[in-house]
């Protein structure tokens, strides 16, 4: 993930990225970034999974797509980009989710950016966390394709 990526959304965050383990590091690699600056918390998540053929991705993405409701096709990213924002308050503290699922031929790329507030208590803007997953979802399809991740 480029570096301008992970500062523009995770102001704060190690730009390196932590990569979460896998029991199979050929088929997943998941890395993730997490900051609070100030009262603003942001959490970006991308994962990457390689299937065995387009075909397999095309089922997989399809069947995920239709898991999650109320979302929208994303133009311009990948084969197929879907992208999701939903809003949960726990505790009085809201918190929104983006989440963008993007095929690439044989592989999935799965973003997840959400971001709270915790002084106003209130989460950042529908558009604000929908525009910032689809970002990283572009810049994660970028990365795929010049074999860099993480």
């Amino acid at each position: 993930m480029p570096v301008a990526t992970v500062k523009s959304l995770v102001p704060g965050a190690k730009t390196a990225g932590k990569e979460i383990p896998s029991t199979d590091t050929s088929l997943r690699r998941t890395c993730s970034w997490n900051a609070l600056q100030g009262y603003d918390y942001r959490w970006l998540d991308v994962s990457f999974e390689i299937t065995g053929s387009d075909d397999a991705a095309k089922k997989e993405y399809q069947q995920r797509v239709a898991e999650k409701s109320g979302g929208g096709e994303v133009p311009g990213v990948g084969d197929a980009g879907y992208s999701v924002v939903n809003l949960t308050t726990e505790s009085k503290q809201e918190t929104r989710e983006g989440v963008v699922l993007v095929r690439a031929s044989n592989a999935l790329v799965v973003v997840t950016y959400n971001g709270s507030d915790f002084e106003s208590k209130k989460a950042p803007s529908t558009d604000e966390i929908n525009k910032g997953a689809i970002k990283a979802a572009k810049s994660a399809v970028a990365a795929l394709g010049s074999g860099t991740s993480g």
